[in-house]
């Protein structure tokens, strides 16, 4: 399946409970685009990471989306949740203004990419080391 231009691809860790929420609860204006996921530790032949990976984004360094062609990861990409989301539930609204805030996405993201790190490694599944593939 080729991706095109109207779709979203939210590209997350799938041993993260952090990602999966985020992921799982995330969605997008209608007026955007349709969203689909993919987890990097799973779906390794999907088109968009072999994309991430040929750009040389290193999933261990945050999560990326793919928007108009175009890549997003770490901050940009939360930055662009909030700029995208759909305004009608709890999670997307909280995100929408939290992190349309760029300097509170610059302090907030290496925080949570700490708690993802931690999460991970509570849970043994260690590094998704995508480009070492």
């Amino acid at each position: 399946m080729k991706p095109t231009p109207k779709e979203i691809w939210f590209v997350y860790d799938g041993e993260c409970p952090i990602c999966q929420m985020g992921a799982t609860l995330f969605k997008v204006r209608d007026a955007v685009g349709k969203l689909n996921t993919v987890d990097a530790r799973t779906e390794l032949d999907h088109p968009v990471l072999q994309e991430i990976n040929a750009a040389k984004l290193n999933l261990d360094e945050g999560m990326v989306i793919k928007y108009k062609d175009k890549l997003y990861q770490g901050e940009q990409a939360l930055s662009l949740m909030a700029e995208i989301g759909a305004k009608g539930d709890m999670f997307n609204g909280l995100n929408r203004r939290l992190f349309r805030n760029r300097a509170l996405v610059k302090l907030s993201y290496p925080i949570m990419r700490l708690g993802r790190d931690i999460a991970i490694t509570l849970k043994g599944a260690g590094k998704i080391n995508n480009l070492a593939k």
